[in-house]
């Protein structure tokens, strides 16, 4: 089961999932996926590369890695002195790791987490800020009150490759599994397209997963032999 109350941390994979309130619907219309997304670039890629996600009418998954420690800590420095220097962190560059191991280790199991829990502190609150800036937005467009999103918001963290490449699998077959597409592909709020079409120009990180599943082709073999299994029942709403 996830741990809400499970710290983020620098250079660590998660899967981040929350859920609209009750029988809300978080993205009435087209312009609001793009409009969350504009969000999330503002919010999130400062401190995490995104791996993969899915954008479904009532809830959503993430794949993040944090980034490391140092651009986490400069990025918490320039918020303290204003925010005059914060565009730049959009494109932090980060070392491409060829596998998961070592990620799962140290800061997550260590019992010394000094120098973290300040870092962790900033990484949930950009999560939070997230969600809480789209709400205002939302209401104010909807004239609604009131959260928009179930709380806290879930995070599990990934541990191995194996894993890995199952939630993504996972993540970008939720509109088949939903109803609302055939084939993965055929959903358009989704990251699956950038990982099949190499060319396609994205913010999403896919060497990681291309490297581990062996190629575009791979990666969507990947996606048609998927079937779900005990473990997945605990990585998102209602599947």
């Amino acid at each position: 089961m996830p741990d809400y109350t499970l710290p983020l941390l620098p250079g660590q994979l998660y899967h981040i999932y929350t859920h609209a309130n009750g029988g809300e619907n978080l993205f009435p219309k087209e312009q609001n996926y793009s409009f969350f997304l504009m969000k999330y670039a503002h919010h999130i890629s400062p401190v995490a590369d995104t791996l993969a996600y899915c954008l479904m009418p009532n809830h959503l998954h993430l794949l993040v890695r944090m980034k490391p420690e140092e651009v986490v800590r400069r990025y918490a420095e320039e918020k303290k002195k204003g925010g005059k220097n914060l565009r730049g962190f959009d494109r932090s560059s980060v070392v491409v790791s060829k596998n998961l191991q070592g990620f799962d280790e140290g800061s997550v199991t260590g019992k010394d987490l000094t120098g973290f829990e300040n870092l962790s502190g900033l990484l949930s609150k950009q999560f939070s800020n997230l969600f809480n800036s789209y709400s205002k937005a939302y209401n104010k467009m909807y004239n609604r009150r009131g959260s928009l999103f179930e709380r806290p918001f879930k995070r599990k963290p990934v541990t191995s490759d194996a894993y890995l490449l199952r939630l993504v699998a996972y993540i970008h077959l939720n509109p088949v599994h939903h109803g609302f597409a055939e084939r993965a592909g055929d959903w358009p709020h989704s990251s699956f397209r950038a990982y099949v079409e190499p060319g396609r120009r994205s913010r999403i990180c896919r060497d990681l997963l291309l490297h581990l599943a062996g190629g575009p082709e791979a990666f969507e073999a990947l996606h048609r032999d998927w079937m779900p299994g005990p473990d997945d029942q605990e990585d998102g709403p209602k599947w």
